[in-house]
């Protein structure tokens, strides 16, 4: 039996960084995600939250990018080590 360990993006907090799984959106926004560099094998670390907590700023490759909750929770990731990349 197979241990899932894939969180949505959006339950991570400041600090933490993470491994992209999957991308359960589609349309105009997956394209400009994935041309951004959110691919499958991609590390992001959570930068920080805006004032409100929405939207949330994340980094990508040599990217920053806000995404709204509504977003960011449909994009799957695994924990990568606390210390970072």
């Amino acid at each position: 039996m197979a241990i899932v360990n894939n969180y949505p993006l959006s339950t991570f907090t400041t600090g933490e960084t993470v491994q992209l799984e999957r991308i359960e959106i589609e349309g105009a926004l997956k394209r400009r995600l994935l041309d951004l560099g959110f691919i499958p094998g991609a590390i992001i670390k959570v930068l920080q939250k805006s004032p409100l907590g929405d939207p949330v700023a994340y980094q990508v490759s040599h990217t920053t990018i806000g995404l709204r909750k509504e977003e960011s929770s449909k994009i799957y990731v695994k924990k990568v080590g606390d210390d970072g990349e």
